[in-house]
């Protein structure tokens, strides 16, 4: 097959596909470019950055391309149900980067319970606040709420348990007094905000965002959030306010509602601990991610 990887590929996993007999092609097309350019390969390989919609698969329609692949675990950046409805395939690499972001999320959370963002940034500036930063919080002790328990949550919640916090889960598809496979309960998600110390976010991207002025109201003072999963589920501006009034401690923040960035009063608050969408960003995922589509297009091929 014809292969284009728009956003990069782990350089195993790019000799592997070669040795396969694939020609593989690296380039990044603009978006009014790349519907001509999926006209003429059999699949594309994209991350975050290249988005897949409708009119470029309508330029594609006639070509070769029968095959999208997202490495990472989101597909929002794809029209997935217009794709598969032409009879193009779409899949996504869900188990690779699990825990690279799960770990990431874990250090949001410590860098908010003890500013070391901040602090050290102040450092940096030949600045010494130690008192301005001792009152931290340790994380032992407190709950932490879990909004998507799937496999980065699943991660996530295994290493705040070893460090012992209590973990409580909300799953838009699980009843609350249940239990996930290792024994974490789902909640209501108004009992997740209510008795949550913090509250970390792994749901896919969702109609709204999850946390809003409304849903944060319902959170503990001085609670410490996380987003690790898609900027669309957090309204920046609830949240600029709510770390201005106090009523959120800290935020600790990988993805954004634009990226790159420009709420600079937000990603610049000193309370935030901030990060530009590197989750998935470790050597071990990318070797993972690009095994994981090694197999797919393998298996694909049969």
């Amino acid at each position: 097959m014809k292969i284009l990887v728009t956003d990069g590929m782990d350089k195993k996993a790019l000799a592997k596909l070669r040795e396969m007999g694939h020609e593989v092609v690296e380039q990044f097309y603009a978006p009014e470019e790349l519907g001509a350019a999926l006209h003429d390969v059999d699949a594309v390989v994209v991350r975050s950055k290249t988005k897949v919609r409708a009119n470029h698969i309508d330029e594609a329609l006639g070509g070769s391309l029968k095959l999208i692949i997202r490495g990472g675990v989101g597909v929002d950046n794809i029209d997935v149900a217009y794709a598969e409805s032409k009879g193009i395939t779409v899949r996504n690499t869900p188990r690779a980067s699990s825990q690279s972001v799960a770990e990431l999320a874990l250090a949001h959370m410590l860098s908010c319970a003890r500013f070391i963002s901040h602090a050290g940034y102040t450092m940096r500036m030949n600045l010494w606040e130690k008192k301005s930063y001792g009152k931290g919080i340790e994380i032992c002790g407190k709950t932490i709420g879990i909004i998507g328990y799937g496999r980065i949550g699943g991660c996530l919640g295994a290493m705040c348990r070893a460090l012992g916090m209590t973990v409580i889960a909300y799953g838009a598809h699980h009843e609350p007094g249940t239990f996930a496979r290792d024994g974490v309960p789902y909640v209501s998600l108004d009992e997740l905000l209510e008795r949550s110390d913090f509250v970390s976010v792994h749901a896919p991207a969702a109609d709204g965002p999850i946390i809003n002025s409304d849903t944060i109201a319902k959170m503990k003072d001085g609670v410490v959030i996380i987003n690790t999963s898609r900027g669309a589920n957090l309204d920046e501006a609830a949240l600029l306010e709510a770390l201005d009034t106090g009523k959120v401690r800290a935020a600790g923040l990988d993805v954004w509602a634009t990226e790159p960035s420009a709420n600079a009063a937000l990603y610049a608050h000193p309370h935030v601990s901030c990060t530009p969408h590197i989750g998935a960003q470790t050597g071990e995922a990318q070797e993972r991610i690009g095994a994981e589509i090694v197999d797919i297009i393998g298996s694909f091929e049969k």
